[in-house]
């Protein structure tokens, strides 16, 4: 018999020609390309939200899996951790469908918008007049009438299939550096058409808040833009084997690009190019905790008692201190520290076991993430060392 050894089977490149072509994505946030299947029967309600990834971190817990071999056995998982502050809803769009796709019918927007959502219609908001909206503004009459909205409302209730409100982060409650607030559209779901206009409308100028959306233990998927790795060789680049040891002029190359005829290279021999910067999504990551702004005790669990918040000693590295709400998904997410990631309702929702799985998590680790952290909190610290550690410090100070 003969065996085939090809290194198409014994050393696979890496690296996907279905994201083809590797080049920087052109935009720094997710793009949500479709949304989770509507269900009328179902009552109305939001399908995506956006926050910003803080950091990872691990945790304990106890599977509870029957028929898996790490059934009722303590396992240890990276989970990353996305502060997600309240957005505030500006606007609804209303969409026909067509056979060449959705076509926008018409956009009708709040009364009044933030400052942090209004520098985003601006390339420079300093040497700019400020005046966006200030005329759209008018059309909401001083009596509370407002002929002129309710006109191109009752417009999208006639004609519209898809219907979606436009909703900004509001980054002036983190500490980002930035100013300008990052603007999408979230697709309504559930209820008639009438229905999600009224529902829509009705959140103008409110805060939506994370848990209004998603639950724990709940499946979602998560949009990004991942680590942006500059121009790479074709090793790093798609996992190509290197030449043997005494190859001329570089080893780190492919070194048959093709035959002769055709006289061009083919699109699926690897090359040197944009690594990272990509546009990625990830389907059904479990919620494993959402935590509230404020809480004290959001890292507790019920196995470890000890009193302690989400944020390790010392802050996250590269961002700083949780003060809005959380979220905790398992695994990794794409992207740098800071970096706005979009959270989805899952458009194909798992049927494997672990998506009805309760999640109860038994230890989660808060030590300080920029060395070989031992101490989950200061205070923690402060007694295995005792009072006499700052004096002797001074002393030798």
């Amino acid at each position: 018999m003969l065996t085939v050894a090809h290194r198409k089977y014994k050393c696979p490149r890496n690296g996907s020609l279905g994201f083809f072509p590797k080049k920087r994505f052109r935009g720094h946030q997710g793009k949500i390309k479709s949304f989770p299947k509507d269900d009328a029967a179902k009552a109305c309600h939001l399908t995506a939200f956006m926050g910003y990834k803080v950091g990872c971190t691990h945790i304990t817990r106890e599977v509870d899996k029957p028929g898996a071999k790490v059934h009722k056995k303590t396992v240890v998982e990276a989970v990353t951790v996305i502060e997600t502050p309240p957005m505030t809803v500006v606007g609804v769009v209303g969409y026909i469908a067509t056979p060449r796709g959705l076509r926008a019918l018409t956009t009708v927007w709040a009364q009044n918008l933030n400052e942090e959502a209004k520098r985003r219609f601006y390339k420079s908001w300093f040497s700019s007049k400020k005046k966006a909206f200030t005329n759209y503004a008018a059309k909401y009459k001083a009596d509370g009438t407002k002929p002129e909205i309710d006109k191109e409302l009752n417009r999208m209730k006639k004609y519209c299939q898809v219907i979606r409100v436009i909703a900004h982060t509001q980054v002036s409650k983190l500490k980002l550096g930035q100013k300008k607030a990052h603007i999408m559209e979230i697709q309504v779901n559930g209820g008639s058409i009438k229905d999600k206009v009224d529902f829509a409308a009705k959140k103008f100028e409110q805060p939506i808040k994370l848990t209004d959306i998603f639950s724990q233990d709940e499946m979602i998927d998560t949009i990004g833009i991942t680590k942006g790795r500059g121009f790479e060789g074709v090793t790093t680049r798609w996992g190509v084997t290197r030449l043997p040891r005494k190859t001329h002029k570089g080893l780190r190359k492919v070194a048959c690009i093709g035959a002769w005829h055709p006289s061009r290279v083919s699109y699926t021999v690897a090359r040197a190019g944009q690594h990272g910067y990509h546009h990625r999504v990830e389907l059904n990551k479990k919620i494993y905790r959402v935590g509230a702004a404020g809480d004290e005790k959001s890292g507790m669990t019920e196995t470890d008692l000890t009193e302690k918040g989400i944020n390790p000693m010392g802050g996250w590295p590269n961002y700083g201190i949780i003060r809005n709400d959380w979220i905790m998904v398992k695994g990794s997410v794409v992207g740098v520290k800071k970096r706005v990631i979009t959270l989805r309702k899952a458009v194909h929702p798992s049927t494997r076991k672990v998506a009805s799985e309760k999640i109860a998590l038994k230890f989660i680790d808060t030590s300080s993430k920029y060395g070989h952290g031992r101490f989950q909190t200061a205070k923690e610290k402060a007694r295995f060392f005792g009072t006499a550690a700052p004096v002797a410090a001074a002393k030798k100070a």
